[in-house]
C-alpha cells in the first residue's frame, strides 16, 4: 500500500504543481475555462495558490501525515468547485476537471488507507 500512497501523491503533487503554475502565469488553457465557467480573472492567483499549496502539501504529508490528508481534502474540494462552476455556467466541458477530480480523490482513498493501515 505504501508504494501506491508514494506513487499517487507525487504524481498528483506534480500535476497540482503544474495546475498552480498555469494558473499563476495565467496559461491560455486555465484562462479560457475560466472565462467559459465565468470565472474573473481576479481569481486566477489565489486558485493557483491554492492548488500550489495542496501540492506542497501532499509532499509535507510524508513527513507530517495529518498535512497531507488535510492537503488531499483540499485538493478534492477544490475540483468539486470546479466541477460545480462549470454545472453552474452550463458547461458540459469536463475534460480536464473530471479527470483531476478522479486523480486527487483516488490520492484521498489512498491517504487514508495507509494512514489508518
Amino acid at each position: 500500500m505504501y508504494v501506491v500512497y508514494v506513487v499517487l501523491t507525487v504524481v498528483t503533487a506534480l500535476a497540482a504543481g503544474a495546475g498552480a503554475w498555469m494558473n499563476l502565469t495565467h496559461h491560455p488553457v486555465p484562462v479560457a475555462a475560466a472565462q467559459q465557467v465565468q470565472v474573473p480573472q481576479s481569481w486566477m492567483i489565489p486558485l493557483g495558490i491554492a492548488q500550489g499549496a495542496g501540492a506542497l502539501g501532499l509532499l509535507t504529508g510524508f513527513v507530517a501525515p495529518p498535512i497531507g490528508l488535510a492537503a488531499a481534502s483540499g485538493l478534492v474540494l477544490y475540483f468539486l468547485g470546479a466541477v460545480i462552476a462549470h454545472l453552474r455556467a452550463g458547461d458540459r466541458h469536463y475534460s480536464a476537471v473530471l479527470p483531476a477530480l478522479t486523480l486527487v480523490t483516488v490520492t484521498l482513498a489512498a491517504t487514508v488507507a495507509y494512514q489508518l493501515g
